[in-house]
């Protein structure tokens, strides 16, 4: 995926944008780890959006579900509409097997334990 732009519409190279959080390194930030997240959809990553899963809520979720929900949609592009310290508000843009344009528009809460921001929900 070398210079490639990153799927989270920030215009950085993904190398340098959430290819470095899908490599181990911490997102500093919710919205950091929110873009991370898409990314890690649009790049079939299901492993990495386990991870990033607040341990609370990750029985309600299998990496073969996430991977199926990823790989069966292409992605088109992340909108954020707002975010706070542990929220972030998002649209994210996807054609669906079908071939027909769909928006996922979420409000997400995240939690930060031992220095490592979590996904915890999403409405």
């Amino acid at each position: 995926m070398k210079n490639l732009i990153c799927y989270c519409d920030t215009g950085l190279l993904y190398e340098n944008c959430c290819g470095q959080y899908h490599k181990n390194k911490k997102a500093p930030t919710v919205l950091a780890l929110m873009r991370s997240r898409y990314s890690a959809f649009a790049t079939h990553q299901a492993a990495y959006l386990l991870e990033t899963t607040h341990i609370s809520e990750r029985r309600f979720y299998s990496k073969e579900a996430i991977l199926d929900w990823a790989t069966s949609n292409k992605w088109l592009k992340l909108e954020i509409i707002n975010f706070t310290e542990n929220t972030v508000e998002f649209k994210a843009f996807y054609k669906a097997e079908n071939q027909v344009e769909h928006i996922h528009h979420e409000f997400s809460t995240f939690v930060k334990e031992r220095e490592k921001w979590f996904f915890l929900k999403g409405e």
